[in-house]
């Protein structure tokens, strides 16, 4: 492995978070960024072809080292990894309005989902999920919000446009046929 790889999966190792590639740049200002993507490439083949139990995976505008898929049940059921504190329904579903019509404002947001989302907003926020992105034209120009990085991390997205699409979501949400007896 070349050098700079070493520096890079060193860096990834420490990091708790997607590293960009700007801020991996930084690591070796000497370097091209050709030789940046190329040490990166070299680093996502040496944990696939040696068959190692983790991965470099690009997401939420940055590279990650990860765990396998095929090992994360195994790790979490010996307890050995921190599992983010889940959502309940209500957060998943203002999530999921807030990532599909960005930016939008709370009275938007209430007037889809038919209830108050206060605390709902309040939580996402505190958890980074979500952000006020800019105000409103409307009527006491209200605050508009959008996802964060941290919500493409939690997700393991690349970016927003790997979201489903609306109509993908209609058919895999449609209730299963009944089966017909002949």
């Amino acid at each position: 492995m070349t050098p700079l790889a070493k520096l890079l999966e060193a860096a990834l190792f420490a990091s708790a978070r997607p590293i960009t590639t700007e801020e991996l740049a930084a690591l070796s200002p000497d370097d091209s960024l050709a030789a940046l993507a190329s040490a990166i490439d070299e680093l996502r083949e040496h944990y696939d072809v040696d068959g190692h139990g983790v991965e470099l995976q690009e997401i939420a505008g940055g590279w990650q080292i990860l765990t396998r898929a095929e090992y994360t049940e195994a790790i979490e059921r010996a307890q050995l990894a921190s599992r983010p504190q889940r959502l309940s329904a209500a957060a998943l579903e203002t999530l999921a309005i807030i990532a599909y019509r960005q930016p939008i404002s709370r009275a938007e947001i209430e007037e889809i989902r038919g209830v108050g989302i206060g605390g709902v907003l309040k939580s996402l926020h505190e958890r980074g999920l979500i952000d006020v992105v800019g105000r409103g034209e409307g009527l006491g120009r209200p605050l508009m919000y959008g996802t964060t990085p941290v919500f493409l991390e939690h997700f393991a997205l690349r970016h927003l446009e790997e979201l489903p699409r609306a109509d993908e979501l209609a058919i895999a949400l449609r209730a299963p046929a009944q089966a017909t007896l002949d």
